[in-house]
């Protein structure tokens, strides 16, 4: 297991919180909280070793699209990194779906 710890400077703050997916064979669940930091903080574990490199990268790409402000906790079993965006967008739109 890895524990990867990930920050950035987002503005749009998330008004509730939001839970998607489950941590099952080549899945993973994604919980967004509202926070009165200012930026965003992502703590993820994975049970994959050595792909923070990977993280980083999909994460750059989902948050120059949507700079949501969050505390995002990822517990990851092996995902793909298009299913770890299709996961994030998924949160993202149940945001969007709820008000």
């Amino acid at each position: 297991m890895e524990k990867l710890t990930f920050s950035f400077k987002n503005t749009k703050p998330v008004q509730r919180p939001v839970h998607v997916g489950v941590v099952a064979s080549g899945d993973l669940e994604v919980i967004f909280k509202p926070t009165d930091k200012k930026e965003t903080t992502l703590h993820i574990v994975t049970g994959s070793d050595g792909f923070k490199e990977v993280w980083q990268n999909v994460l750059n790409r989902f948050f120059e699209r949507y700079p949501l402000l969050a505390d995002i906790e990822i517990n990851d079993f092996g995902a793909t990194p298009g299913v770890v965006n299709l996961r994030l967008t998924q949160a993202m739109e149940a945001l969007n779906d709820e008000k």
